[in-house]
């Protein structure tokens, strides 16, 4: 989803809770890498891993100026023949210190091991936000409760959980505070660049 569709959305969830909500997420998110210098860890479920948040949270990093919002994914089929970046597993949860984030994704509350592995590594001092389904009514689960912030989307919710990650990583890039001067041009060359995509012709065809 780019920066006009979310725009777009905004619009037409404007004087809901959604777009405070997501913000603050996004505020606590930001807040809590950029303070430590990174460090953020992405994990799912064995069965919901979050690839397209952690590719629009590569490109919020790049586009914003802010390296920090770059996730390392944590995946549960992880393999040691994989990519580096696709190869870091959940044992690396264990490994979580004071200074990490823990973004945890799930459509569904987590199961015991992956709430165990979570909880460990609160305990070891890092900051866990909790994104998604919780327990009965959304939010309410065994991950609420461990988590320092949590943004609930639970079944039958006006958005779905894909489109709340677009919005929160959207608001963490733009929450961003590099110089006054930078960020206005870089915003600008966003809208720039999309506008030249949306008016472009399309390709001739031979």
């Amino acid at each position: 989803m780019d920066a006009v569709r979310v725009a777009l959305l905004r619009e037409v969830l404007a004087g809901t809770e959604w777009l405070g909500a997501t913000r603050r997420f996004a505020g606590a998110l930001r807040g809590s890498v950029v303070s430590h210098g990174g460090g953020l860890l992405l994990v799912g479920g064995p069965e919901y891993e979050p690839w397209h948040l952690a590719a629009h949270l590569v490109d919020e990093a790049a586009w914003s100026g802010t390296p920090e919002l770059a996730p390392t994914l944590v995946r549960h089929d992880a393999r040691p023949s994989d990519p580096a970046h696709l190869a870091v597993g959940p044992g690396r949860l264990a490994a979580a210190r004071r200074g990490e984030t823990l973004l945890v994704v799930s459509p569904t509350e987590p199961g015991a091991s992956l709430l165990e592995g979570i909880n460990d590594a609160r305990r070891a001092g890092a900051t866990v936000l909790a994104l998604g389904g919780g327990g009965e009514g959304g939010g309410a689960g065994e991950l609420a409760a461990m988590a320092h912030e949590a943004l609930a989307v639970p079944d039958g919710a006006e958005l779905d959980l894909d489109t709340v990650q677009h919005l929160v990583s959207a608001a963490a890039g733009e929450n961003a505070v590099p110089s006054p001067a930078r960020g206005r041009r870089r915003f600008r060359d966003r809208l720039s660049r999309l506008a030249d995509e949306l008016t472009a012709p399309p390709p001739a065809r031979w």
